[in-house]
């Protein structure tokens, strides 16, 4: 493949979603570049995508074949090992010098099975997982942690510009979806220790005001805080629109790589029992900041 311009490059997304129409629109808006999308029921409504020029494909062997670039924005390792590996599948439609950029949030020991069965193809992949949130994504400020080869990445420059603040590339392959785990484990757990508090401290009447004063002036002051704040005065949980069978899918994950490599994680168990049991409770679908509510002892109606 070579890159000389934006509008030299088509790039396939299998995954518009959430996050992933931000990326799509962007890629698209503010990049200059072709897209092409995977036609699926998941997505998020694509009539602003095919007002500006996006071309589906129902086939995600063709969208490859189709494509430059392919950009992967989806839950997690199952979805990723299928999309790529499939019966015509994303692999299957690489053509040689082709760059696969994983987005999603997946265990970093099939993040390296993957990225050698893409580079069997003759082809380079990139795991670029996101923080930040769907708002970031739709204002084309999302901050990526990139693994892989420095020179595939350098060629990738323009169109990751297009939709993303910050871009760090963090090692080799894996390395983004290892790092994106230990940060989602952090905060997540930040917040699943937060929401703790404020459930108790609901219990006991206090005044949320006052409660999220405090810790602002104090130790607690945090992203986690200001996070949720909004619902913990308010009852509103569209600042993070991240549901809780998500966070407890990257405790999972988290979990396992620590098993894999033998490290500690007392503590994240701690956090992913509490967290299954309010899934367990039928809370799956539920925002984060519900934690909030979903721990009190008799939760409102907030």
């Amino acid at each position: 493949m070579t890159v000389k311009g934006v509008t030299q490059m088509n790039i396939g997304i299998v995954g518009v979603g959430l996050m992933g129409h931000g990326i799509a629109r962007n890629v698209m808006r503010r990049g200059g570049f072709a897209l092409n999308y995977f036609d699926h029921p998941g997505n998020r409504p694509v009539d602003e995508l095919v007002e500006l020029g996006a071309t589906a494909f129902d086939n995600l062997q063709q969208l490859a074949t189709a494509s430059d670039v392919v950009i992967l924005c989806v839950t997690g390792t199952p979805q990723v090992e299928a999309i790529l590996t499939g019966e015509e599948g994303v692999i299957a439609g690489l053509r040689k010098g082709s760059i696969v950029v994983d987005c999603s949030t997946a265990l970093p020991a099939s993040t390296l099975r993957m990225a050698e069965a893409v580079q069997a193809a003759a082809s380079d992949f990139i795991d670029a997982p996101m923080t930040r949130t769907a708002k970031f994504a739709h204002e084309g400020k999302l901050n990526l942690l990139l693994g892989g080869d420095a020179a595939v990445i350098d060629k990738l420059g323009p169109l990751l510009a297009s939709f993303t603040e910050s871009v760090k590339h963090v090692g080799a392959v894996s390395a983004g979806h290892r790092l994106k785990l230990l940060h989602n484990y952090v905060s997540v757990g930040f917040m699943s220790l937060l929401a703790e508090a404020a459930a108790q401290s609901a219990d006991a009447g206090i005044d949320p005001q006052s409660f999220v004063d405090v810790l602002a002036e104090g130790g607690g002051g945090s992203v986690a805080l200001d996070r949720l704040s909004p619902f913990i005065l308010n009852g509103d949980s569209d600042s993070l629109p991240f549901t809780i069978s998500n966070a407890l899918k990257d405790f999972d994950y988290y979990r396992q790589m620590s098993t894999d490599a033998g490290a500690e994680h007392t503590i994240a168990d701690g956090v992913h029992s509490a967290l299954s049991q309010i899934v367990e409770r039928g809370a799956e679908e539920a925002y984060l900041p519900e934690l909030v509510r979903l721990m009190q002892k008799n939760p409102t109606n907030q």
